[in-house]
């Protein structure tokens, strides 16, 4: 199962970290492990790795996320496009 990091930015950082649970939670449909981190620099530009099980999945998500995950992304502040990482 390969480890995925996915890069964005957000509107606001504590917008986002505070739905660190919500997010979590959706993420975890696809895979485990999920952690959150933002930038050093103090930008609004965040990444959230996860171990992912299904890339096709993963990559269905984010080119046209569901409703309720648009709907989570809109609530969190996430601002596309979006940038993933694979380990090889």
């Amino acid at each position: 199962m390969p480890k995925v990091v996915i890069t964005h930015d957000v509107v606001d950082i504590q917008r986002w970290l505070s739905g660190k649970a919500e997010r979590e939670s959706v993420i975890s449909s696809i895979g485990r492990n999920v952690v959150g981190s933002v930038a050093l620099d103090g930008t609004n530009k965040v990444a959230v790795t996860v171990e992912v099980d299904d890339l096709a999945a993963l990559e269905a998500m984010l080119m046209s996320p569901p409703p309720e995950v648009a709907a989570l992304m809109e609530k969190h502040g996430v601002v596309p496009p979006f940038t993933a990482y694979v380990e090889k």
